[in-house]
């Protein structure tokens, strides 16, 4: 986060910065750390931490290591919430408004769409989830197809994951909190439920409703991230499957160490984001994806 602070367009160095942090910087290097490096930095670590973990829950839920948080359409839903914001002109508040409504929407469409009038599996959820988020997918298009070419960079970067406005990060830690201090305790039977849902049963763990908690609890953390930043991928996907391979399979090791890296390396893409052809800025979802798709590939022929 120190890193993320004091580069930029303008960098500044350790002196300037802890000048800023002790109320003695110069007035543009404290507008440039305060008002814009330090909420964004806080807003990238946030969503960061929240795609990590929900990645974690997912692949728990759906005991299957290649699962991320846009695997039930959740991101799909709210990219739909905010295009149609935007294309009505809507303020930047009432935008990721939009989002989260249309994520928590997506949320409930495809969990009673997956339950029915009976139970789901995984792969049923996974399947319907697959199929809300390609009609998801569909009205993006549709939206985009018919909406104004001024419009249409915005609506693009966001589609992208891009943090320039992303201003008010307390939501964001707020809900990593929470779903933390609730998932941790369950650490333990969350290790039973990867092994199976039978083998969790036969050892005492109410699998139903330890299901719908971690299903709920990933929808909100990719619904809160998809509000942040847009949709940014990989990061799920990849932080949960590398900490695997090193820390073992202890959710309870593996939650907070997700949230951890997850900030850490959204961070630095931010950063990377920011500076690479500075002073113009990419979206972070690019510089993830250019970074996730050949760590991805080397973490499975790592794993054959």
């Amino acid at each position: 986060m120190g890193v993320s602070l004091a580069l930029g367009s303008v960098p500044l160095s350790a002196a300037e910065l802890w000048a800023v942090f002790t109320g003695d910087g110069a007035p543009l290097h404290r507008t440039l750390v305060l008002e814009l490096r330090l909420p964004r930095t806080l807003a990238a670590f946030a969503t960061g931490a929240l795609l990590a973990v929900a990645g974690a829950l997912m692949q728990v839920l759906l005991r299957n290591p290649l699962a991320d948080p846009y695997v039930l359409g959740i991101s799909g839903g709210a990219a739909v919430g905010a295009l149609l914001s935007m294309l009505a002109g809507l303020a930047t508040a009432l935008v990721s408004g939009a989002a989260f409504a249309g994520a928590l929407l997506s949320t409930l469409l495809v969990f009673g769409l997956a339950h029915g009038t009976g139970s789901w599996s995984p792969v049923r959820l996974l399947l319907t989830g697959v199929v809300v988020a390609a009609g998801w997918g569909a009205l993006i298009s549709f939206i985009l197809a018919v909406s104004p070419g001024a419009e249409l960079p915005g609506m693009l970067y966001w589609l992208m994951g891009d943090l320039s406005h992303a201003r008010n990060p307390v939501m964001g830690w707020g809900v990593l909190v929470l779903v933390l201090l609730i998932a941790w305790p369950l650490g333990r039977h969350l290790n039973v439920l990867a092994r199976g849902s039978l083998q969790a049963a036969a050892l005492g763990v109410s699998v139903r409703p330890l299901e719908w908690t971690v299903y709920l609890l990933a929808a909100l953390l990719t619904a809160t991230a998809v509000t942040l930043a847009g949709t940014v991928g990989f990061v799920g996907l990849i932080v949960p499957h590398m900490l695997r391979l090193v820390l073992g399979n202890d959710q309870r090791i593996i939650l907070p160490a997700a949230a951890l890296a997850g900030g850490i390396l959204l961070t630095l893409a931010d950063t990377l984001a920011r500076t690479v052809i500075a002073p113009q800025q990419l979206p972070v979802g690019v510089i993830t994806a250019m970074l996730g798709v050949p760590v991805f590939l080397y973490l499975l022929h790592r794993s054959r």
